[in-house]
């Protein structure tokens, strides 16, 4: 059997704390093989930079998926299209920067284990991308050349269309996990063709928020309409993301673990 950990959107400096302390913990008493985080809100809440991911592959992560902000950072570009280990969504436009998915080699027992990770972002209430359905389709094909383990973090607002995925990838990847919300939901499963599904992974940040960012800051703009410079909330911090644990043969779901930890400072 093999152990994924997916850790939810890393939001800022209090979520990079959650993650450095946690993370090689839980390798340890989970006995996980391979870390996946999306990191488009680690840097401030917006964006990564060079050296937040640097503290991120510090922390024992992987492999780093993105989002909707993955160009938030100006100094970034050159760092998403260089590092093979973030993944940018697939389905953006041809031509812009980055690796549409990934290919990571593990030593398990003395075995080599592959492990392919495709990020994708969903339409729905989200800027116009390409069709994530069949570019998951296309490159979830390629991968299969090389190996049956497929993880996909689908980036998405709507849990319909989340949901819709999970549902059209099953038998085809061995799991779908959401991003974007913020907020983690209670329906880890695996689907009928073996497929593990949840549809938010949830957000490792402060809880004492609205989604990450200062609440008395968003309640104003709510309020008054005006907007104000977003700033990250440091309050209540929580760990959220789950296990996925894999026959490495097949690259079938056998079950999955969602977690939600408190983060307290040693």
């Amino acid at each position: 059997m093999l152990n994924i950990l997916f850790i939810g959107d890393i939001n800022g400096r209090p979520g990079r704390n959650a993650v450095k302390q946690l993370v090689p913990n839980l390798i340890s008493e989970k006995k996980i093989d391979f870390v996946i985080a999306n990191g488009e809100n680690s840097a401030g809440g917006f964006g990564i930079t060079k050296d937040v991911f640097d503290d991120l592959m510090a922390a024992r992560i992987n492999c780093v998926t993105m989002g909707n902000h993955i160009w938030d950072k100006k100094d970034s570009m050159g760092l998403i299209d260089s590092e093979k280990r973030i993944i940018k969504p697939a389905n953006m436009p041809p031509g812009t920067p980055g690796n549409p998915y990934g290919i990571f080699s593990i030593d398990k027992n003395g075995i080599e284990i592959k492990i392919g990770v495709i990020n994708l972002i969903g339409r729905v209430f989200m800027s116009p991308m390409d069709c994530p359905f069949r570019t998951a389709d296309k490159i979830a094909d390629e991968i299969r050349k090389t190996t049956n383990i497929i993880f996909v973090d689908m980036h998405a607002e709507a849990t319909s269309e989340k949901m819709a995925l999970g549902h059209y990838l099953d038998g085809k990847v061995t799991a779908v996990v959401g991003t974007h919300t913020h907020v983690q939901t209670s329906d880890e499963r695996v689907l009928a063709g073996g497929t593990g599904y949840m549809t938010d992974a949830g957000m490792t940040g402060s809880f004492d928020s609205v989604i990450g960012i200062k609440k008395e800051i968003i309640i104003k703009k709510f309020l008054t309409g005006i907007p104000d410079k977003y700033e990250v909330a440091e309050l209540d911090v929580h760990f959220n993301g789950v296990i996925c644990t894999i026959d490495e043969i097949s690259g079938k779901t056998i079950r999955l673990e969602r977690l939600d930890i408190k983060y307290e400072k040693s």
